[in-house]
């Protein structure tokens, strides 16, 4: 079965060609952060008209790269949600005309099951059952995986999520966006132990995270090292790797814990954050102290794509799900609410 990734949950437009036989056939990204660099932030609306402009070239492009025609296509995956509703909307709307014209079956995606399957695209992928750190702009969750659709909740953040606070921190240090990339590059440059920052909720039993706190302490860290409204450079930077200190610190501690907690012997991560290079090593170290094993999508494959929805996609067509033709994107939609998927081997 091929089937055609169409990703446009936010701020990047992902298109993939995913054949159930042999593998990833081509993928290309769109990504929009030029235009929204300017604003500090994500801009919605933006978003929404920049899919309009990129879906259909983007998939012109891959199907020719992959030497595939329209009569190849035996279905269409989308990301359903969550995600900004002007922006799913797009790829939904798009998704469904195409599978409708060409008379192919369609199915909605989750995003994060996007992201928590996008490791099983690689040479070495995971086996059922492991724990997954899903890790992003908008999550940071601990979940029990035992097969597709078959999600526990263990844990999550209770306010802002790892990668949000990676972007506010970014815009304290006059950085720019996105800001968990340029956090990390000046952390490189950065001392460690030079400031300490608190690692939140692991002096707590459980798996939930908070980081509004931290990302306070770090506000108050940056207006205490200024001189009348600047910081140096050198603190800067210092003040950056106390603050990614402390996230990796705390996502190790959390994700041992869960490890112990489940008799689990294999850890996913995955999302924009799980690319950060501090954490892949910390989790790493982590994971073999415990005889257990880290995995994780190439860097490409951690932020936002359309690989991981044509996979995620493929998976649950072949167990013989598919959509009907109305338009319903959920901008909201729990992860440990997909049901089960029956795999026969494929994977």
């Amino acid at each position: 079965m091929k089937v055609l990734g169409i990703e446009s949950s936010c701020d990047e437009t992902g298109i993939a060609i995913y054949d159930s036989e042999t593998g990833l056939l081509e993928d290309a990204l769109y990504s929009q952060v030029d235009m929204h660099t300017e604003y500090g932030g994500v801009v919605p609306e933006l978003a929404s008209r920049d899919h309009i402009r990129r879906v259909l070239p983007l998939i012109r492009d891959v199907m020719v790269q992959a030497d595939v025609t329209q009569k190849d296509i035996d279905a269409i995956a989308y990301t359903r949600g969550p995600g900004l509703i002007g922006a799913l909307m797009v790829g939904s709307a798009i998704a469904k005309s195409i599978a409708f014209t060409w008379d192919v079956p369609v199915i909605g995606v989750h995003h994060m099951e996007g992201h928590l399957l996008a490791p099983m695209l690689e040479e070495t992928p995971p086996e059922f059952p492991f724990v997954a750190l899903l890790v992003s702009g908008g999550h940071t969750q601990l979940v029990s995986v035992k097969g597709v659709g078959q999600y526990d909740l263990l844990g999550e953040s209770l306010d802002d999520a790892a990668g949000e606070a990676f972007d506010k921190t970014a815009m304290m240090l006059g950085l720019g966006y996105p800001g968990g990339p340029q956090v990390a590059a000046l952390a490189e440059r950065g001392v460690s132990g030079r400031f300490r920052f608190p690692r939140p909720m692991t002096d707590r039993p459980g798996l939930d995270f908070s980081f509004s706190g931290l990302k306070t302490f770090t506000l108050n860290t940056v207006q205490r090292q200024s001189v009348d409204g600047q910081v140096d450079e050198q603190t800067r930077a210092d003040i950056a790797r106390a603050f990614e200190d402390a996230v990796v610190d705390t996502l190790r501690i959390k994700c041992r814990r869960a490890l112990r907690e489940t008799n689990m012997k294999r850890l996913v991560i995955a999302g924009g954050v799980s690319a950060n290079q501090h954490l892949r090593e910390a989790l790493g170290a982590m994971a073999m102290s415990e005889d257990a094993t880290l995995y994780y999508a190439r860097p490409a494959f951690c932020t936002d794509n359309g690989a991981m929805i044509a996979y995620a996609g493929c998976q649950r067509l072949l167990a013989g799900e598919c959509d009907a033709l109305d338009i319903r994107p959920m901008p909201r939609w729990p992860l440990e609410t997909l049901t089960p998927v029956v795999m026969d081997g494929s994977l």
